[in-house]
């Protein structure tokens, strides 16, 4: 029965996890409109924002992505708790690295950052723009809802540029780990295949964590 319920956590953890880095695909795509000249990058922007808002389809998307973010992180957390019940204890040597890496074995540390991260970036903009919380967002010269000038300003405060830039290296860390053993709990273990993951996995988990990293910072310097 205890196995089961792991194995129904673990299964819950990869499901959801497969679909955010599917997420993390669009939305550094749309991300990198900022990079382009300030007058096409406003209005595709903000065209872009005005779509998610209001598009039926997406917005139920939206919905269950927010509910697996939810459920991610509450069997990540019971993971977390069980696998420290479950550890032996410590020896006079130890094996550190020996049978698993130091990203698997702090894969809470690196969670509970992503966590922080994802609070902060959503008080900044989700809350503004979808809970219409803090400053009132102007409209552009199309009639959308400002959303590039939020990001804009937000990306001119060193210290955010600095903070979001940062973390990505966990989150980087926690792609790479977590798109192997997605793929590994869900009963994918083909010799030949768990070496091409490893290099997918990898190289998906720099992609995607240099490309966030980077925007913040060209951005700043527009």
């Amino acid at each position: 029965m205890a196995e089961n319920k792991l194995f129904f956590r673990k299964t819950i953890i990869a499901g959801t996890g497969l679909f955010l880095c599917l997420f993390l695909i669009v939305h550094l795509s749309a991300n990198w409109i900022l990079l382009l000249p300030e007058e096409t990058a406003r209005e595709l922007y903000n065209s872009y924002a005005t779509t998610l808002r209001e598009n039926l389809f997406i917005k139920s998307i939206s919905y269950i992505l927010y509910a697996f973010i939810v459920l991610h992180v509450i069997y990540a957390l019971l993971i977390t708790i069980h696998n420290r019940k479950a550890k032996p204890q410590k020896y006079v040597v130890n094996h550190f690295l020996q049978n698993s890496t130091w990203t698997s074995q702090n894969m809470g540390l690196i969670g509970t950052m992503i966590l922080l991260f994802i609070v902060v970036h959503l008080a900044n903009f989700w809350a503004r723009v979808k809970l219409g919380m803090g400053e009132i967002i102007e409209l552009d010269a199309t009639g959308n809802l400002d959303v590039y000038e939020v990001t804009f300003s937000l990306f001119h405060n060193i210290y955010y540029v600095i903070f979001y830039t940062v973390l990505m290296i966990p989150l980087g860390l926690h792609l790479n780990h977590g798109l192997k053993s997605a793929f590994k709990t869900l009963g994918f273990y083909h010799k030949k295949g768990l070496r091409i993951l490893a290099k997918v996995s990898l190289m998906y988990a720099v992609i995607i964590s240099i490309g966030l990293g980077v925007i913040p910072f060209f951005v700043y310097l527009k």
